[in-house]
């Protein structure tokens, strides 16, 4: 009797687990229908998707249909239960035999689709039109009941992919400025509300008072506690809220620059009463949320105003968007002196704020292509963010077709700021597992050797870093050796797949180029084995479209060609080289021992100012070059690096003059050089000639300096870096 009521009992959950299962296709055909809520932009995105993974899958359409009275068996997006659901949140749940998937609102139902597409119908997203899936005649969905928010109201990250692919983004829960954002007003918006090229010139009170004088320009912030420039930009934010009708966000920044605020004596009495110059611009921020307060006020907490107020709360619609660029990425923020400065005033945001938006910094900007084995910290780095108030985040990771595991990179950040608790290993192997396929274990015993390899070498990570840095360290030659052994094992395996040999030669393009600039630094590498590996990049490169380097859109192309001409032997021999540097103005302390034998060493700097190169800051510079006995020569040049982002600058005039006895000098002649304002890493070199040589055995080089930062720069008002490094006689 007991086992009968036992059998009946078994027999009747089975029936009913079968009943509460959905059926979408069965043997090829449609047994389902999609239901959505007419006239929902959201929702139709879902049901495209769904149905065009449904027919990928099993070949069958399924149709897309406005019902207000579901029948069983059907999909229902945008109904059913959306209780304790956030903003795209979602929650997927069988009733009665049909699914519903709710939404907490904005893209909620697509993120539950791409969440059944992916956990249920065995669908995964790697890159630009890069996914796998389990082919079948027959989809049945299993008795779902599941809810999900994400950690971050907003996720926003970077990846070439997103250009390629339209379903990319929107697989990955991304999401853009511009969608949020009214008036794509997004960060270092000061200028752009109240332009300094209209405003400027009539009203330069309006603007930052720096170094004794007020200094309008595109770079200079506002003076915030000017009643008039209040004025003048609520007027401005309330015409672009108007002329944006159901967009409540906006960006009021300061301009990209350091130390540039107003120094006015009501600003710095302001700031100093609240600890520094945070002070100023919550007290403005605060009066803008009261002005409109039904809208949402984001502004940069970066740089000069990293650190919180002492006294002034910001109000709930201001929202506080930290940044943490000055920190090293060798180890989590928590465990190196600048992380730890940064997550000291992120402690104090989050006692004053609980709408904090984190912009953290994930790659190398100077050299995308380029060895950045950070993947160890992104996930502790995204907890400490979730634990300290943050609401949104923007993984800044370049995302450079190209670069270091860019696709990689942007699966791992994208899966942990929805959930930053899941097995970032387990996460890196997924990825690579279902990306590279049999090439997988190389390539992460690639990544594993050469994380171990910084973290052994106490190295700095730096995101503005460059290769040679780490020559010695995870990049040194038994290192290298080792790397690309494993890229050949992983070529090897895939050999016989065009797309995954291809995946493989496209990751390991950074590895040949920190090879690249590892030989040019240190000069004494086989000539023609170089040459084979420049015109292996340089082919690469172009085979798979790589657009640039760095963030200053500097070409691999172009770098080619430099690298042809400026490192590679074939040059004439450099008269001066080994020359002893006297100093008349020296450079800036950190140089000078460097610069006396950088200056003459034959070997010339990179893009990077990190290495190689002499810098003067503020100042003019002048020095002597004593060649040890008279020689004969007919030029002389200097060669400079402009880098506007880091502040280095073209000097403006160079002058050259020579001597036998080094106490009577001789003109030998004179550049002056133009402003240039481009935004490319380049060299320029400054060369005088004679029309027939001239015998000396000292040469003085005199450069005048731009010593402050122009108006349009960053640094506006500050002392202006120049770079120095070869002086070539010939």
């Amino acid at each position: 009797m007991k086992l009968r009521r036992f059998c009946a009992a078994f027999l009747l959950l089975a029936a009913m687990g079968v009943q509460a299962q959905v059926t979408l296709v069965k043997e090829g055909k449609p047994t389902s229908r999609i239901c959505i809520e007419k006239g929902n932009e959201i929702d139709r995105q879902a049901a495209d998707l769904l149905q065009d993974f449904v027919c990928r899958i099993s070949g069958a359409t399924l149709p897309i249909v406005s019902a207000p009275s579901p029948m069983k068996g059907d999909i229902v997006i945008g109904g059913g239960n959306t209780s304790g659901l956030t903003e795209d949140g979602f929650r997927l749940q069988t009733d009665k035999g049909s699914l519903y998937i709710g939404s907490g609102g904005d893209k909620g139902s697509i993120y539950g689709v791409v969440t059944l597409l992916e956990d249920y119908l065995g669908v995964a997203y790697y890159g630009a039109n890069a996914y796998t899936l389990d082919k079948r005649s027959t989809i049945t969905i299993p008795e779902l009941k599941r809810a999900e928010n994400p950690a971050f109201r907003y996720r926003q990250s970077q990846c070439y992919a997103m250009k390629e692919d339209p379903i990319y983004k929107l697989w990955f829960r991304f999401e853009e400025p511009k969608e949020v954002f009214a008036g794509g007003l997004w960060v270092h918006s000061f200028d752009k509300i109240m332009p300094s090229d209209i405003y400027g010139a009539s009203h330069p009170e309006y603007y930052s008072f720096i170094n004794g004088e007020r200094r309008p320009g595109k770079a200079s912030q506002w003076c915030l506690t000017n009643p008039e420039v209040f004025e003048l930009v609520s007027h401005k934010i309330d015409s672009i809220f108007k002329a944006n009708p159901g967009m409540n966000l906006i960006s009021v920044s300061q301009n990209d620059g350091n130390h540039t605020n107003c120094t006015c004596p009501d600003c710095k009495a302001l700031d100093e009463l609240e600890g520094g110059p945070t002070g100023s611009l919550i007290h403005f921020l605060n009066k803008l949320a009261e002005r409109f307060p039904d809208k949402e006020f984001s502004t940069l907490a970066y740089l000069y105003t990293m650190n919180p107020p002492k006294h002034v709360k910001p109000l709930p619609n201001v929202n506080i968007m930290l940044c943490d660029i000055d920190c090293k990425r060798e180890v989590p923020l928590t465990d190196n002196a600048s992380g730890q400065e940064f997550v000291k005033a992120m402690e104090g945001w989050s006692k004053i704020s609980k709408n904090i938006f984190v912009w953290d910094y994930g790659i190398n900007f100077d050299n995308f292509v380029s060895p950045f084995p950070n993947f160890p910290i992104l996930q502790k780095n995204i907890q400490l963010f979730k634990e300290h108030n943050a609401t949104m985040h923007f993984s800044q990771i370049g995302g450079s077709k190209g670069g270091d595991f860019p696709e990689m990179r942007a699966y791992m950040v994208s899966k942990l700021m929805w959930n930053p608790y899941l097995n970032t290993d387990s996460l890196m192997r997924a990825f690579m597992d279902g990306y590279y396929g049999a090439a997988s274990p190389y390539i992460y015993q690639y990544e594993k050797l050469l994380e171990g390899g910084l973290l052994a070498s106490r190295k700095d990570l730096w995101i503005y870093d460059s290769p040679v840095t780490h020559k010695d360290g995870m990049l040194n030659a038994n290192c290298r050796k080792r790397y690309n052994e494993f890229f050949d094992q992983a070529e090897q395996a895939v050999s016989n797949d065009p797309v995954l040999l291809d995946r493989v030669r496209l990751s390991r393009l950074p590895l040949q180029y920190a090879e690249l600039e590892i030989a040019r630094a240190e000069g004494n590498h086989d000539v023609e084995e170089v040459k084979a590996k420049l015109a292996l990049f340089k082919g690469r490169t172009a085979q798979y479209g790589i657009p640039t380097l760095n963030e200053r859109n500097n070409t691999p192309a172009d770098y080619c060609k430099l690298y042809t001409e400026r490192y590679l032997p074939g040059r004439a021999r450099n008269l001066a080289k080994g020359a002893k540097v006297i100093w008349l103005d020296e450079p800036s302390p950190k140089y000078k021992a460097m610069g006396e034998a950088a200056l003459t060493d034959e070997l010339l700097g990179g893009t990077a100012f990190v290495e190689s190169w002499v810098g003067w800051e503020g100042k003019d510079g002048a020095f002597v070059l004593d060649l040890g006995k008279e020689v004969s020569f007919s030029s002389i040049n200097s060669d400079f690096l402009h880098q506007l982002g880091q502040w280095v600058l073209l000097p403006k005039r160079v002058t050259y003059s020579v001597s036998s006895d080094n106490k009577t000098y001789r003109a030998f002649g004179e550049k002056s050089i133009p402003e240039d304002r481009s935004v490319e890493v380049k060299f320029v070199g400054v060369k005088c000639e004679s029309p027939s040589p001239v015998t000396a055995r000292y040469i003085k080089v005199e450069i005048e300096g731009v010593k402050t930062c122009p108006s349009w720069h960053y640094g506006v008002g500050y002392p202006a870096w120049f770079f120095l490094d070869e002086v070539t006689v010939r």
